[in-house]
């Protein structure tokens, strides 16, 4: 095995000591914090209980494995599968602790110590990343990887792997068969023949070959040399130089296939997830806040304008299916509301519409459609039917979005991406943000864009009108 590999390897072994280590420790140092008439049962069984949760870890550990060796691992995604291992974790040791009588007895523990775990192991498993980080920029634990085929792909990948030293990559060269590539590329290393000598006399970790599909011989050789030496082998397919998107490879029993996009939201799990957040959130603000909000914003509306308190339309929602969706009325009612956008100091708006949009008031009614499963709580906002017909003939990709509900709030509106779209370009740097969500969709994503909304509605959005 490779030196790179090894390294990899041992980078695990010592997460997960470290691991084992917090775990242990914020067990004693919770037992000491609290009273003992919530530690007595914990102090008088301490080595099994002790136990249990050590093998609860290992339990949660199969299911969230250690990801942080890998190449490209962001900030983000490793406090999602913190919170996530800490989570499981805890569920099986409570379970454990039920079955044995003694869950009820240490329920102010278990709480305590779930809460101290979520954070203080988020910001452990946060440190191990940039210390590693920090330890591959000066040069340790990298891997020594080679690239075949020195093409348009072969130069990008290239690119992306220098980027960022802290990737963890050293680039001994290419290997092509045009040799003019020689005078050009600092480290050309020579034909696509000469790979096997080179690998045999230097120590090599990856081969990635950007090989054009019509030299599948030299391919296929490349591969068994790969097997041979105990290497790992990665194609780039042609066709992306064409395709920029990251593919998802699936398998139809041995056959692979190549989709142009990863949705998290086609897991059955994911969906269940997300549908029950939406019941949830939705009914609860339901029930307190939008009966208040009702009267209050209702009154102001019948003051300041005639005809009804709430407005209603018809919206593109999943799969294209058009629904009725709901909203505080801001504007006089006119012919012009199915066809013409709102602008800045829109003469149809009404006097407390101003307000009703900066604060994001005038969508609470658009729960109702989340709660009948018209719309999801975060998602692609709803664009009205016209604009849906307009922008699908003149944007790539734009119907895309509707693969997954609209929502009340959205990954592009908290990217500065609300209000008017004055421009093609402006549509399209949603439709880009849209689509980015349905190909990174995370429960955490989901939060975040909820509070981001939360901290818009309280400061106003000056491109809300």
């Amino acid at each position: 095995m490779a030196l790179g590999n090894k390294n990899s390897i041992l980078v695990q072994w010592l997460v997960g000591v470290g691991d084992l280590l917090v775990i242990n420790l914020l067990f004693f140092l919770v037992c000491h914090s609290l009273g003992e008439e919530h530690t007595n049962v914990v102090a008088h069984n301490m080595r099994e209980i002790l136990l249990l949760l050590n093998f609860s870890y290992f339990f949660a550990l199969y299911l969230v494995p250690i990801q942080l060796h890998e190449s490209i691992i962001f900030v983000d995604k490793i406090v999602q599968r913190s919170l996530g291992l800490i989570t499981l974790m805890v569920f099986f040791f409570s379970t454990c602790l039920i079955f044995l009588n003694v869950g009820n007895w240490v329920a102010t523990f278990l709480l305590t110590y779930y809460v101290t775990a979520l954070v203080v192991f988020s910001f452990w498993r946060v440190v191990v990343r940039l210390s590693l980080k920090w330890y591959r920029r000066k040069g340790y634990s990298v891997k020594n990887v080679i690239i075949v085929g020195a093409g348009k792909n072969g130069i990008e990948l290239y690119q992306v792997m220098q980027d960022d030293m802290s990737y963890g990559f050293r680039i001994l060269g290419f290997f092509d068969d045009n040799e003019a590539l020689r005078r050009v590329l600092p480290n050309y290393l020579g034909r696509t023949e000469e790979v096997e000598h080179f690998v045999s006399r230097q120590e090599v970790d990856e081969i990635y070959c950007t090989l054009p599909g019509t030299q599948d011989d030299k391919i296929v050789k490349l591969l068994d040399i790969a097997e041979k030496k105990m290497i790992r082998f990665y194609i780039v397919p042609e066709f992306y130089r064409n395709v920029k998107k990251s593919l998802v490879m699936e398998l139809m029993e041995s056959i692979p296939l190549l989709t142009t996009r990863r949705e998290p939201l086609q897991s059955a799990y994911n969906r269940a997830l997300k549908r029950a957040f939406d019941i949830v959130f939705s009914l609860s603000i339901l029930i307190f806040v939008f009966p208040i909000l009702y009267v209050l914003v209702g009154a102001l509306i019948k003051m300041s304008s005639k005809g009804p308190v709430l407005f209603r339309q018809k919206r593109t929602g999943l799969y294209g299916r058009e629904f009725m969706c709901y909203k505080f009325r801001t504007m006089k009612v006119n012919d012009q509301a199915d066809t013409l956008q709102a602008v800045k100091n829109d003469p149809r708006k009404t006097r407390i519409g101003d307000f009703l949009r900066r604060t994001n008031l005038d969508e609470f009614p658009q729960f109702i459609n989340v709660l009948m499963g018209d719309m999801s709580v975060v998602g692609p906002r709803p664009h009205m039917l016209k604009h849906t017909e307009q922008y699908s003939a003149l944007i790539d990709k734009y119907m895309v979005r509707h693969l997954v509900k609209p929502g009340v709030t959205g990954w592009a509106q908290v990217t500065g991406y609300r209000g008017e779209t004055k421009t093609l370009e402006q549509m399209e740097g949603r439709v880009k943000r849209d689509v980015w969500y349905i190909e990174n969709w995370s429960f955490m994503l989901d939060l975040k864009i909820i509070a981001v909304t939360v901290l818009n509605m309280l400061r106003g959005e000056k491109n809300a009108y």
